[in-house]
């Protein structure tokens, strides 16, 4: 493995996004049973697309195809923080401060990283 392909367990947005995953699935678990196959599913994959993109762009080869992959694994947080608003309107979930704060952290990780790989990319550092 070269220089820029650290091992996707080894990056915060990976593992902040793991964390998501294991506190969606816990939100969830006491949703109504008629929305299992809706939008309980709909949020658990948002969820688990966020580290599966980090650690797919990760393993990338070029900087351009890494980033892309970011770049959908913050598109997918955009998507469950929808999805959970939607939920909280439903009124199946009420205190979201914690997921919340958790979310915000992903994004900043996630928004650094990002803007990290286009310096790079700027810089010409990787072709």
């Amino acid at each position: 493995m070269g220089e820029f392909k650290r091992a996707h367990e080894d990056l915060d947005a990976w593992k902040l996004g793991m964390d998501v995953v294991d506190a969606v699935y816990k939100l969830t678990a006491s949703f109504p049973r008629e929305e299992l196959f809706t939008l309980t599913s709909q949020i658990r994959r948002a969820a688990i697309s966020i580290p599966t993109n980090i650690a797919e762009g990760a393993a990338k080869e070029s900087w351009k195809d890494s980033l892309r992959f970011y770049i959908i694994a913050r598109g997918s947080l955009s998507e469950l923080e929808t999805e959970l608003k939607i939920a909280e309107r439903q009124r199946y979930i009420s205190d979201t401060n914690e997921l919340e704060k958790l979310l915000q952290r992903e994004s900043k990780v996630l928004s650094g990283l990002i803007n990290s790989i286009r310096r790079k990319l700027k810089n010409n550092e990787r072709k």
